[in-house]
């Protein structure tokens, strides 16, 4: 896989809490640069992303991040002014404790609702909802996996980047045995190699959250895994 493949895997990433204009400024510089899919930022920086990218590449941003636990009206109202302000990409987060408790009707529901809305404020809108696995076991990773399918969202997200832990390979599997072909699955949370990224391509993911993105391409430099670079 060369560079301009594995970088449109790469969603280019700064949630940090001190994020200031020039960092925002900077992470769009580079995803120029190097050609990623998107600059995943917080929803104050939208609007100076999609000014920044001037259509070079996607604008991405969270909501309801990383607690889940807004109101339906709050994390509605996120989703049509993210949209509205130039958001192409969403990755949402379900209300965790509600979905702990087992309340799988409700959980189904919200976030049905929050894919209506997206593709409502614009039909084009990707919508992804995050399966914190560091919280769950495996059967409720099956279950959340399922939910998100069920809301017609276009990705499961394994891991914030915020939880317990990071994906895995094995969890991609688990996903991956519960849901249709059709379904998408990015990942984030710890991912900074090349290593690690090529290991999950190859498992089948086709989204790579990350705020190493321009480590992991240069690394790609650098055979760690024995194949023959194109």
């Amino acid at each position: 896989m060369d560079k301009k493949q594995l970088a449109k895997y790469l969603d280019f990433a700064n949630h940090h809490q001190a994020a200031t204009d020039e960092d925002i400024k900077q992470l769009c510089q580079k995803v120029k640069d190097y050609g990623f899919n998107s600059a995943f930022v917080n929803p104050y920086y939208v609007p100076l992303a999609k000014e920044a990218l001037a259509g070079s590449a996607l604008v991405g941003t969270v909501v309801s991040f990383p607690l889940g636990q807004e109101s339906l009206e709050v994390k509605k109202a996120s989703i049509v002014w993210a949209v509205r302000n130039g958001a192409w990409e969403l990755d949402c987060c379900m209300n965790f404790g509600t979905f702990k408790q087992g309340s799988y009707d409700k959980v189904r529901e919200e976030l049905k609702t929050l894919v209506y809305e997206a593709k409502n404020a614009q039909n084009s809108t990707i919508v992804k909802f995050i399966n914190e696995v560091g919280l769950f076991n495996d059967d409720e990773i099956k279950k959340a996996s399922q939910l998100i399918e069920e809301s017609g969202a276009d990705f499961v997200k394994i891991g914030s980047g915020f939880g317990p832990r990071g994906p895995t390979v094995q969890d991609v599997e688990l996903v991956k045995s519960v849901v249709s072909d059709k379904m998408r699955i990015k990942v984030a949370g710890g991912i900074t190699t090349y290593e690690q990224a090529i290991a999950f391509i190859r498992a089948g993911v086709q989204r790579i959250g990350t705020s190493h993105g321009p480590q992991i391409i240069d690394e790609s430099d650098i055979q760690v895994t024995g194949d023959k670079k194109e």
